[in-house]
């Protein structure tokens, strides 16, 4: 049951958990952790338009509910350097103006990120080393490090006087990760002895049994389908998954072959790692072009889209629009990742397009050359048996994938557990959680370069007019309300331009000017609202659809 509080202030006997992205969803984490009159803020991401937000890229959590508080937000950190968990920091840092945390790889692609935005310069970021310990505003945290798709993943430690909450962010427990420290087992341990309040954990693979699988045997695996390839040979991947990188970069030379970065992407995210000490042991990539002049079996490719993302490197090439890069017949593409649920479409389109062009398509289904970053069951169950947490609050994933988890962790003797909601304020307590309200926990999208709520009339008019077409017919009447020319109607979506039903729509929209009274006519809105209702009613009937449709009346 919901309580109403007196106070938005964190008492100094609270430890209030409020997510307000990435639950109940994959994508566009935002978490707050409350005590003592502040705020602390746990990631800051975003996630991508579809279908369904037509002409929008980029979505976010909308953080209005911190912005009226924002004197109480005392920093945010930072878990790791993947969009879902630090893409929003560029549009909404001017509204938080706090101090940013992060490791230093994280720190390297968020300053990157940050040359975009004219307020770059401003940000405070403060690198924290792996492992670190540090505090922000009355929070205690502490490092822990583990493993996931992209170097420096970590888990805080949240630490108040009411208790400790590990917040795992995204995590696996990868034996051979090629790149980084294995999973701190050790110190999971240790933190679990000393008892932990509550654990608010990654929720994405609960419903997949055994474990995820190591890079280590990703890198065998990919070298070994490398070496049976002739021709040109181009590796789809993550940019961010910098393990991933090195593996098909060193399958290339053990193969005779030298690795080329094809994609803007994958070279930020190149020299984000070299900065920070990855990738030491690799030559130099060859750029798109240098690989465009070398004989095609001397060459591997790692290029970007392997979502079927229509401006990345590899679409490019399908399309057969690529400035240097060209493959066809005898050449091989491999895809060394996932497919996103969504994308599905998408890849397949591209994956058609390149066989078209004569290429031969190695996925994971054919080898196993791609591992999840996300702990599956048994890996969560050997995190809940080393933490003990008294609550177990499952985040970052759908609705099943939540309930999924909450009932594993039951099953791992955790004594109490909540399947939460975005905009659900809790206080976790040794005896389990408190639901003290519901807030607003809305949605940015970034439309060209302003950012409006994600059902802003624009996108919704977008949305509409996408599904059902549109219509705008233009009246001119003189003095007298007299029709002074000629309708005239434009119609997107619905009709041939050529098809006599077009003059039909011109003479019901005429018909419906004349047959109003002459002071009916002196009203602008009656005039329009019956143009608008005779035309839309018989665009309905043509077409089955709800057309919108506007009507501009000039007046001569």
């Amino acid at each position: 049951m919901i309580g109403f509080r007196e106070t938005d202030t964190p008492g100094a006997e609270e430890f209030l958990f409020l997510p307000l992205g990435g639950t109940g969803e994959i994508g566009m984490n935002l978490n707050l952790y409350g005590h003592d009159e502040k705020w602390l803020m746990v990631d800051c991401g975003i996630t991508f338009g579809d279908e369904r937000t037509p002409g929008i890229d980029v979505i976010m959590p909308d953080p209005a509910f911190i912005e009226e508080r924002i004197e109480d937000l005392c920093g945010l950190v930072l878990t790791h350097a993947h969009e879902d968990h630090l893409g929003a920091v560029q549009y909404l840092w001017q509204r938080l103006k706090c101090p940013v945390y992060a490791t230093p790889f994280t720190a390297a692609v968020l300053r990157r990120k940050l040359v975009e935005a004219s307020f770059g310069n401003d940000v405070e970021i403060i690198e924290v080393p792996m492992s670190g310990r540090f505090d922000v505003g009355p929070f205690n945290i502490e490092l822990i490090t583990l493993t996931h798709s992209i170097p420096e993943p970590n888990a805080l430690v949240i630490r108040t006087p009411m208790g400790a909450i590990l917040h795992t962010g995204d995590w696996k427990l990868d034996p051979d990760p090629q790149i980084g420290p294995s999973p701190d087992e050790r110190r999971l341990m240790a933190l679990g002895e000393e008892g932990v309040l509550a654990m608010v954990c990654d929720s994405t693979n609960a419903m997949s049994p055994g474990r995820s699988g190591s890079e280590g045997d990703v890198r065998e695996n990919l070298a070994e389908v490398v070496k049976g390839c002739d021709g040109l040979v181009a590796v789809a991947c993550f940019a961010s998954n910098v393990a991933r990188l090195e593996s098909a970069a060193k399958a290339a030379i053990a193969c005779g072959r030298q690795p080329a970065l094809v994609g803007r992407s994958l070279w930020r995210m190149n020299d984000a790692a070299r900065e920070t000490g990855y990738l030491q042991d690799l030559p130099n990539f060859l750029t798109d072009e240098a690989a465009s002049r070398l004989p095609p079996e001397k060459v591997l490719l790692i290029c970007t889209g392997s979502q079927g993302e229509p401006r990345a490197a590899l679409a490019r090439i399908a399309r057969g629009d690529h400035n240097f890069i060209e493959m066809g017949e005898g050449d091989t593409v491999i895809f060394s990742s996932r497919e996103i649920p969504g994308n599905e479409v998408a890849i397949g389109e591209l994956q058609n397009a390149l066989t078209q062009l004569g290429c031969t398509i190695i996925t994971a289904n054919d080898a196993e050359i791609h591992t999840s970053g996300h702990p599956n069951r048994d890996e969560l169950a050997d995190m809940y048996g080393w933490i003990r947490p008294r609550v177990a609050i499952p985040v970052h994933g759908e609705h099943r994938h939540l309930l999924a988890h909450a009932r594993l962790a039951q099953s791992c003797q955790v004594p109490h557990g909540i399947v939460s909601k975005n905009g659900m304020l809790m206080n976790v307590t040794p005896n389990g959680v408190d639901v003290l309200d519901e807030v607003y926990a809305g949605r940015l999208a970034l439309d060209g370069d302003r950012l409006i709520p994600l059902d802003h009339g624009s996108i919704r008019q977008r949305r509409r007019m996408a599904y059902n077409g549109a219509a705008v017919v233009s009246i001119a009447l003189d003095g007298s309300g007299k029709l002074a020319d000629e309708a005239q109607i434009s119609i997107s979506g619905l009709l041939d331009s050529d098809g006599p039903e077009w003059d039909e729509l011109l003479d019901i929209a005429e018909d419906a000017v004349e047959s109003l009274s002459k002071k009916q006519r002196q009203d602008d809105g009656t005039v329009i609202e019956a143009v608008r209702v005779s035309v839309r009613r018989r665009l309905q009937q043509m077409t089955r659809r709800r057309p919108q449709v506007e009507v501009h009346l000039l007046r001569v």
